[in-house]
């Protein structure tokens, strides 16, 4: 049984459309341990939302799977890049990214407004007081419930 996601990018750095356009990309730089240990935990198929957050309207843009698991971030032993973390060796990288597939389109972002109208999805834990996580855990009930506004 799969696993769901919701998976936070901003869209100026990356976003839905570019997905579409690449069909598969690498999900780096998350430096926070905890979504870290949701990376450690992700399967292959696992379904995700894709996020667009700092955006007008911030929201759902899309559906990804995770097509590799975790793995170690590149980044974090590229000296240099925003993402190098010095205390990361090839032993251990301490950071993983996992790769997502494109999957699907909303046929307009569901704002972050629409999931906190949607009564079912009150728990949905972006929606939590001080939840600032990049990568969080959604239910299979949340999950049906927002495949539903697409």
């Amino acid at each position: 049984m799969p696993n769901y996601w919701l998976m936070k990018c901003e869209p100026d750095v990356y976003s839905i459309d570019d997905l579409i356009r690449d069909k598969t990309t690498g999900w780096e730089g998350v430096r926070n341990y905890q979504v870290r240990n949701f990376m450690r935990t992700m399967a292959l198929g696992d379904q995700a939302f894709f996020y667009h957050s700092n955006a007008k309207p911030s929201g759902i843009a899309g559906l990804v799977e995770v097509c590799k698991t975790a793995y170690p971030d590149p980044f974090a032993l590229e000296e240099g890049h925003k993402y190098y973390d010095p205390r990361a060796t090839p032993e251990n990288s301490i950071w993983l990214s996992v790769t997502v597939k494109f999957v699907a389109k909303a046929k307009q972002v569901i704002s972050i407004q629409q999931l906190r109208d949607t009564p079912t999805l009150s728990d949905l834990m972006i929606l939590q007081r001080g939840s600032r996580l990049s990568i969080t855990p959604v239910t299979e009930a949340e999950f049906q419930t927002i495949l539903k506004l697409f």
